[in-house]
């Protein structure tokens, strides 16, 4: 006889940890809703998408230009960059609707 076991966990983070998770958060916003705009626009124009190694590109330079993109970590921004091209290669498979603004 095959039995499951579960345990639950509770974490308490301290103060910093809150802070550090709430920049995460919010920088990997910020990252996919630029990187949202930009493709929108780019498709407009030339009726083509970006793709992940050109954003991820553009991301290094981004985060030269606003210094507080350092503060993460980068893991985080690149995979909200993983997300939004994984959403458009669906999208364009007829698989999803089409990506929209991430707010919280």
């Amino acid at each position: 006889m095959l039995v499951n076991k579960a345990y639950k966990f509770r974490i308490y983070p301290t103060n910093e940890q809150k802070t550090l998770i709430a920049k995460t958060i919010g920088c990997s916003r910020f990252v996919f809703n630029h990187f949202l705009g930009q493709w929108n626009d780019t498709n407009k124009e030339t009726g083509k998408g970006l793709t992940y190694n050109s954003c991820s590109a553009e991301l290094t330079k981004l985060k030269k230009e606003l210094v507080w993109l350092k503060e993460v970590d980068s893991i985080a921004l690149q995979s909200s960059l993983k997300n939004l091209a994984d959403l458009y290669s669906r999208f364009f498979k007829k698989q999803n609707n089409a990506p929209h603004l991430y707010c919280e």
